[in-house]
């Protein structure tokens, strides 16, 4: 049993500064890589080049904003990688998937700070974004690519290309996903999700991470004020 008071309205810190920025950052830096490149790959989409200014500027910044989104997404890799280690109770997360998606997920899974959803995404986007990388490198005309055989940039431009489509649907099912767990937005914008929120979504994190800092804090400040 808690040693204090805390009310289910209090707000803990689900994200700090620095991921946030790198997030955000990833964000900007995603729209502009990917929208550029939808528009290189298919001609239907050539005219959303127009929203950089033309195509030569579109393809000039295309992959410089793509390592600044690397960049960003290593810091994030680097912040969170240790809560997407699997688990085995990741296991009991899966089995009853079909709660979860009812919303039911508090009631089937234990989760720490991230479920196993979470996860794979995780892990998905990392083999996406250091293939997108490679991959630009092996493409990019203007300094690299003469460096390489034709066959090679080929079969770069077709791992490019996949790697594209997986990070493309894996960002769309992070933002659904968002939209769908009301308050997770939040956490990433202003950094700090309810005591509610977290004891619902997350219980184990709360239980074995957030608790016992939150217990000392207002224990602290309760002496303060005696």
């Amino acid at each position: 049993m808690s040693k204090v008071q805390i009310s289910n309205d209090h707000k803990i810190i689900r994200h700090k500064t620095p991921a946030r920025l790198s997030h955000w950052l990833l964000v900007i830096c995603f729209f502009v890589t990917g929208l550029s490149g939808l528009a290189f790959f298919f001609p239907d989409f050539a005219w959303l080049t127009e929203i950089l200014g033309t195509p030569q500027i579109a393809r000039f910044i295309h992959p410089f904003t793509g390592i600044i989104m690397f960049v960003a997404f290593v810091n994030m890799v680097r912040i969170y990688w240790h809560h997407n280690i699997p688990e085995k109770n990741d296991w009991v997360w899966l089995k009853n998937i079909v709660e979860v998606l009812k919303g039911n997920e508090h009631a089937v899974s234990d989760n720490g700070k991230y479920n196993l959803g979470q996860k794979l995404l995780f892990w998905t986007l990392i083999l996406a974004m250091f293939t997108l990388l490679t991959t630009g490198i092996i493409m990019w005309r203007q300094y690299f690519s003469h460096n390489f055989s034709i066959p090679v940039i080929r079969i770069a431009i077709f791992l490019h290309s996949f790697s594209a489509f997986m990070l493309f649907t894996g960002i769309m099912v992070h933002m659904y996903m968002a939209f769908w767990v009301k308050g997770s937005i939040r956490g990433m914008v202003e950094g700090w999700v309810t005591v509610r929120w977290a004891k619902k979504h997350h219980p184990r994190w709360y239980r074995e991470e957030v608790l016992p800092e939150l217990e000392k804090e207002l224990k602290a400040q309760q002496d303060s004020i005696k």
